[in-house]
């Protein structure tokens, strides 16, 4: 699987991580985008070294998918944490 690839699978990772995740974002959605597309690096690189599961070069492969989702998932929280608007006044 190559670079662009990777950035599609990104994008549409960071998509569906938004939706299973909805809320107001401080990034937007660039921001969000950009969090998919290190999420789907992210939980490749995860998935292959910690679950000893490495990733195909199968673009439709659902273990690719899920990784890349998961990862999106975790971005995503970790960074609405660090930089997310407090609700209190």
């Amino acid at each position: 699987m190559g670079v662009i690839s990777w950035i599609v699978l990104g994008l549409v990772a960071g998509v569906i991580a938004k939706v299973l995740l909805p809320g107001r974002d401080p990034g937007g959605l660039i921001g969000t985008t950009l969090i998919g597309i290190a999420g789907a690096f992210t939980g490749g690189w995860l998935s292959a070294r910690f679950l000893d599961r490495p990733i195909s070069n199968e673009f439709y492969d659902g273990a690719t998918w899920g990784a890349a989702i998961g990862g999106s998932l975790v971005l995503l929280i970790v960074y609405r944490i660090l930089f997310g608007h407090s609700r209190r006044s």
